[in-house]
């Protein structure tokens, strides 16, 4: 078992699927990490109200090897944050009412940079060349997606479609079934979806597969629903607060994913995609209005 690049990114992934005894000490983890580098392994089954083997359960469950393990990758990840001159507790997600504008853009900037540099961390490479390869030759691509995963849906549709791939993308959890109903094993069908548990994303991508078409999940969730069903699962890293609930640091970090996939893609079809970002540039070129000096 390889040690996750940050505990903390592990420990949020699979928050939502812990029993209630294996939450407590998670969140025990994430809300003092310092401290917990020193406290033996039955001081924080005490304090989380839970067995010490329980603990060691929660350990396996976030990819650590047990106890010892995880106290070393968070007096790594603390070391490294010295080292960076960052402090991880220095700037918090949540948005208070007496937070003067200049707080809220710096809350807002600094945890959507942590999202992107956290997914990018944890990014599967493996998996990702997996997916640009099914996509680069790929009969068809749809990409399904509601709310601001659907946002994400059509910004890559955009992408591909510049580049001369023909993909589709369905907001609309009707036209994603009857899009998954009719697709081959030529096909790949993406589902975007932060939580991992939104029917109208399940639904299509287990139908996609049932016509045996290359199924790719991106959520924030790797023990999510949508992951379980998926053939390829590519994971975000990105945390939410109330006014930011599935909206903004998670679509930041799904638009990465998608960049990287993009890019995947167009470099495997180098020449052709820089023939067609010319081509399809050039057909909107004279939509822009011409810069005009300003009369004084």
């Amino acid at each position: 078992m390889s040690t996750p690049a940050s505990p903390a990114v592990a420990i949020r992934s699979i928050l939502p699927s812990l029993p209630p005894a294996e939450r407590r000490v998670a969140e025990a983890v994430l809300s003092r990490p310092a401290e917990i580098v020193t406290l033996s392994i039955g001081t924080v089954a005490e304090q989380a109200s839970t067995s010490e083997a329980t603990v060691v359960r929660f350990c396996k469950k976030a990819g650590f090897d047990g106890y010892p393990d995880l106290r070393l990758a968070l007096a790594s990840e603390a070391g490294r944050s010295a080292a960076e001159g960052r402090d991880p507790t220095s700037v918090t997600m949540d948005i208070g009412p007496e937070d003067a504008l200049a707080d809220v853009v710096a809350k807002a900037g600094a945890i959507d940079t942590q999202a992107i540099a956290d997914t990018v961390t944890q990014l599967d490479i493996e998996v990702l060349a997996r997916v640009v390869d099914q996509l680069a030759v790929a009969r068809r691509v749809e990409l399904y997606g509601v709310g601001a995963s659907g946002l994400v849906a059509i910004d890559f549709e955009q992408k591909l479609r510049r580049i001369g791939l023909p993909a589709a993308a369905s907001v609309d959890g009707h036209a994603a079934l009857t899009s998954a109903a009719v697709l081959t094993p030529d096909d790949v069908a993406v589902g975007v979806s932060h939580s991992g548990q939104t029917i109208d994303i399940i639904d299509p991508i287990e139908l996609a597969r049932s016509r045996n078409a290359t199924t790719v999940a991106i959520t924030n969730y790797p023990q999510s629903a949508l992951a379980s069903i998926a053939d390829l699962v590519l994971t975000t890293a990105a945390r939410e607060s109330l006014f930011r609930a599935g909206a903004m640091a998670s679509r930041s970090a799904q638009l990465t994913v998608i960049d990287c996939i993009y890019l995947g893609v167009a470099q495997k079809h180098y020449g052709a995609s820089v023939r067609a970002l010319d081509e399809t540039s050039a057909a909107v070129q004279d939509r822009r209005r011409k810069p005009t000096t300003r009369r004084r």
